[in-house]
């Protein structure tokens, strides 16, 4: 039933984005009483801190996989297309339950695979700051993935590959990481 609610949710929150989410409402298209959302999630800030929590998991598994930072980043703009409603959600702070255990450990797992992709790229490739260098990393992903959802950059990239794309620009940025 719990699957059934969030699956529900994702539907929505693709189509018509966070704000449209109804617990009654989702509870209908479930198939499921009006109060089983209430029992499993305890409101709609908490479907929504659950629905962050499991996309920074999936994130996090992707880019466990990345063979470097250029795939890292290439997984991130993935993610993005193949999960829009997570992505949605999980940047978007003010619906969230910001010190719910499972979203904090989600989420810092998916910032320490960055990190590590980052780090593997010698200093001469990334500079000094490892850390700047990571705030680079990710807001190179996370604005071309943003900017493709919001269909901005449909002209630019036309019907080229986004993820080619993504990798012909971050090569663009860490000359060093292959």
């Amino acid at each position: 039933m719990r699957r059934a609610i969030v699956t529900a949710a994702l539907d929505v929150i693709s189509a018509e984005g966070p704000s449209a989410l109804s617990l009654r409402d989702l509870a209908r298209r479930a198939g499921v009483s009006h109060a089983a959302p209430a029992h499993h999630f305890k409101d709609r800030t908490g479907l929504l801190t659950a629905i962050a929590a499991e996309g920074y998991g999936l994130l996090a598994a992707t880019l466990t996989e990345a063979a470097d930072l250029k795939d890292a980043g290439v997984r991130y703009v993935r993610f993005a297309r193949e999960h829009p409603a997570h992505f949605q959600v999980m940047f978007t702070p003010e619906l969230l339950h910001a010190n719910d255990l499972e979203l904090t450990t989600a989420r810092a797992l998916a910032g320490e695979r960055l990190r590590d992709a980052v780090s593997a790229v010698p200093s001469e490739g990334r500079g000094a700051d490892a850390r700047l260098a990571g705030v680079a990393a990710w807001s190179l992903a996370h604005g071309f993935a943003t900017l493709l959802l919001s269909h901005n950059l449909d002209g630019p990239v036309g019907d080229q590959d986004p993820e080619e794309v993504f990798r012909l620009l971050s090569g663009l940025l860490f000359q060093g990481s292959s």
